[in-house]
């Protein structure tokens, strides 16, 4: 693996992957836990935190509001604020962090301030109109700075009411959903009910959020996904659990478990298991119906070889919607099965980092694969020949499609992946790492 300049990088051909990762920490997990933590009573040491752009982001703001971060031995010190955040005015730069942006949003906006939340362009780009209409719901004052539905936004304190039904679209991003639940333990004097209008998607981030929001103390009952309530607590704070272990990052582990998959393995990720919290580690299972052998314990999951007849992947078709990045992984899996891949449920992929939905399809094209796509699947049949695109594999400033686009290395052609420092979104090493399994 060679890296000619800093703005690409050129990986493979790679005959084989083998080999062990030790996972960095969950982006979903972390960001949550961060939040929890400053809002909760008492100290939380938090163990294994990923280190990455999206959750520097979210302890920066942290402290920009007066929260005490403390990270001088190795792990993260959270001394909690009991509900109320030290400082009431605060300009914060939220850079393209989702699971940052939003439940901080909705917590600001609960408790009353003067704040203004922004980011990069793309984050401008990014809707939160959906969030803000739940917050409006219950008097919380936001403004939209300059288009409507989308930040920037300006927070102002409003006279926040909590007896009424607080009603929240499911069918556009699952973090909406996650940034109430988390927000209105702060003003819960009586017992809250959030109704999602729609189809819930990505389900399995909100059991992460409800299992997270348990370990501090709330515990909210979930009826059928539809409605959700949140306990009374006579406004007490989250109280803090004390330490922390945040799993590692099962989106990352797709990556690694797909490369053994693709390229022969055994290759083991570690980090996180079979009773893992989040619901991409559903992955392996559809690496399992592709034809993938795959074995888990509670701490690691591992794949080696193909169970089919031929020794190739066959191509599935799939309802992705429990699991929206994972999927990605999925789809350049594809370039190496037999048969088309269908990945339905994937809406959500055009409000995320960049559209990657027509990002997908437009670089899977450029590899030589047959691409069909609309507003909720894409289709990939792999290539008859193979081809790399002299300008290299384009990542729109999306981490996970550098992460997805390495695995055609394992293809006949090395292949160059543009700004490939991208991946400090989520995972600053992850080409270090890759190096690490991948072989000539």
């Amino acid at each position: 693996m060679s890296s000619a300049v800093l703005d690409y990088i050129e990986v493979g051909p790679f005959a084989k992957a083998e080999g062990a990762v030790a996972l960095p920490g969950s982006k979903s997990i972390s960001n949550r836990v961060l939040l929890l933590s400053a809002l909760a009573s008492g100290t939380t040491r938090l163990k294994g935190l990923l280190d990455a752009d999206d959750t520097r982001v979210m302890r920066a703001a942290l402290k920009t509001l007066g929260v005490d971060v403390d990270e001088t031995d190795g792990d993260c010190v959270v001394h909690g604020c009991s509900g109320k955040l030290p400082k009431d005015q605060a300009d914060l730069f939220m850079g393209n962090a989702g699971t940052a942006i939003r439940p901080l949003t909705a917590a600001l906006a609960i408790l009353g301030g003067d704040y203004r939340l922004h980011g990069v362009p793309r984050m401008h780009e990014r809707p939160i109109g959906d969030l803000v209409d739940g917050l409006r719901m219950v008097g919380a004052q936001v403004a939209y700075e300059q288009n409507e539905g989308y930040p920037p936004l300006k927070l102002s304190k409003g006279q926040i009411r909590t007896n009424e039904i607080i009603k929240v679209r499911g069918d556009v991003s699952s973090q909406f959903l996650t940034a109430l639940l988390m927000s209105l333990p702060l003003v819960a004097n009586n017992e809250i009910c959030i109704e999602v209008v729609g189809e819930l998607i990505s389900k399995p981030y909100i059991d992460i959020t409800l299992k997270l929001m348990s370990r501090f103390g709330v515990d909210v009952r979930n009826d059928n996904w539809q409605r959700f309530y949140i306990p009374a607590n006579s406004g007490k704070p989250y109280a803090s659990p004390g330490t922390l272990y945040v799993e590692g990052d099962a989106s990352s582990a797709s990556y690694f478990l797909a490369a053994g998959a693709i390229a022969g393995g055994p290759v083991r990720v570690t980090g996180v298991g079979k009773n893992s919290i989040q619901g991409d580690v559903a992955f392996a299972q559809a690496l399992a119906q592709m034809g993938a052998k795959v074995t888990s314990g509670d701490d690691w999951i591992e794949v080696h070889g193909v169970n089919t007849p031929n020794g190739k992947l066959k191509g599935i078709e799939l309802d992705c919607l429990a699991i929206p990045d994972a999927a990605m992984t999925l789809a350049v899996a594809g370039l190496f099965a037999e048969g088309a891949t269908k990945l339905t449920g994937i809406a959500s992929w055009k409000v995320k980092e960049t559209d990657r939905i027509a990002a997908m399809a437009k670089e899977l094209q450029k590899m030589g694969a047959t691409v069909k796509a609309a507003d909720d699947y894409i289709e990939v049949t792999p290539p008859k020949q193979w081809a790399t695109p002299v300008d290299g594999i384009d990542t729109y400033d999306d981490h996970r499609m550098a992460m997805c686009f390495s695995l055609a290395a394992f293809g006949p052609l090395k292949v160059r992946i543009n700004e490939p420092t991208c991946v400090a979104k989520t995972f600053p090493e992850y080409f270090q790492e890759f190096a690490k399994v991948a072989k000539k």
